[in-house]
């Protein structure tokens, strides 16, 4: 049976299911999570984008990982990437407004990455990135050049649409301008099987230290 969210999402197409978890403790900040693409099954229940959730609930931010459009109970059709990154605007929003003047944290897996990390580099709420298994093979990311914002990208060496070749080129770029760290897995695909806790461990690091600068 399929698992429902726990809250709907106001999006400009109707509403997007969605998943809110507070931390046990203080609330130290926010994080949006963006799934992997909805056409291959992608959506918010992905293992990987579980993970990352946990790592960053553990990290103490309240996390909200949603369906984009046409996924699951959320309304409307996909739209190859334009629609959804309206999407990211509209759970973007659903954070401020329950949870003004905090900083927000924006993790992507695959195609959640592509569609998530430009909406983030001009959306000022968003003060840090996490890209997890860049598609860097399949779609264009130069746009990350630009980035100002503090990224991870965590990556398997053997990720079947990133190579690791294509993935260190992109990083040494965005290096130039910020403050850039590359976590790779060895023995590792895009889905990240058999990683998954260090995937959740090491997002959960990496924030907390992101936080005490």
């Amino acid at each position: 049976m399929y698992p429902q969210g726990n809250l709907f999402v106001p999006a400009s197409h109707g509403k997007l299911e969605a998943i809110l978890k507070e931390p046990l403790g203080e609330i130290k900040g926010a994080a949006l999570v963006c799934h992997p693409h909805p056409l291959g099954g992608g959506m918010m229940h992905n293992k990987v984008v579980y993970r990352a959730a946990a790592g960053l609930s553990e990290a103490d931010l309240v996390t909200l990982r949603f369906n984009f459009r046409g996924v699951g109970k959320s309304t409307g059709a996909h739209d190859d990437g334009n629609g959804e990154k309206q999407d990211v605007r509209s759970a973007l929003d659903f954070l401020t407004e329950n949870y003004p003047n905090i900083e927000i944290t924006l993790a992507g897996f695959s195609f959640g990455s592509r569609v998530g990390s430009e909406v983030a580099l001009a959306d000022e709420r968003i003060v840090r990135l996490i890209s997890i298994g860049t598609p860097v093979d399949k779609y264009d990311f130069s746009f990350l050049k630009e980035c100002r914002k503090p990224i991870l990208f965590v990556h398997g060496d053997r990720d079947e649409f990133g190579s690791l070749e294509s993935l260190n080129s992109l990083v040494a770029q965005v290096k130039e301008i910020t403050e850039t760290k590359l976590v790779v897995f060895e023995n590792c695909g895009h889905f990240f099987d058999k990683h998954l806790n260090e995937l959740k461990d090491t997002i959960r690091s990496w924030t907390l230290g992101q936080m005490q600068n």
